[in-house]
């Protein structure tokens, strides 16, 4: 079994040691001794780090990506978890393609004003209503 102490991990994997002291104090990682005054890993660390970083890069937390893993080590990657996953990026890129298809026309618009553009008017009513940028439309209260 090859083992890897601290500083290699960080390089093979591009992550710098913080990462992985972070990492580590979250239960992602673990160590398996030291070597003087670093810690040492064992090599399938690099597999681990490459799951965490797979996990980050579709939007997971840390505690997502920690509940995929099992006592073991192993991956028990729930497949729901990564449907439902694959909803909220398609929602998002549902969103954004929306978005970048308004600006693009905006940007070429023959309208003599943005204002008077169509296209741009429900862009602008989709930014109120909250359905672009995340943003609530606020409830009036009924009397």
């Amino acid at each position: 079994m090859k083992s890897l102490d601290i500083a290699e991990v960080a390089q093979q994997a591009g992550v710098p040691v913080s990462t992985l002291r972070f990492y580590e104090e979250k239960g992602l990682i673990v160590p398996i001794g030291r070597r003087g005054m670093r810690r040492v890993y064992d090599a399938g660390v690099l597999e681990r780090l490459a799951l965490i970083a797979l996990g980050r890069a579709a939007g997971f937390s840390l505690d997502d990506i920690a509940r995929m893993f099992a006592p073991e080590g192993g991956p028990k990657i729930d497949r729901r978890l990564l449907a439902a996953k694959a909803d909220e990026l398609d929602r998002t890129i549902r969103k954004l393609t929306a978005m970048r298809d308004g600006l693009q026309h905006a940007a070429v618009c023959p309208a003599p004003s943005h204002m008077e553009c169509p296209t741009f008017r429900r862009i602008l009513d989709a930014a109120a209503s909250g359905a672009i940028g995340g943003r609530k439309r606020a409830r009036v209260a009924s009397k």
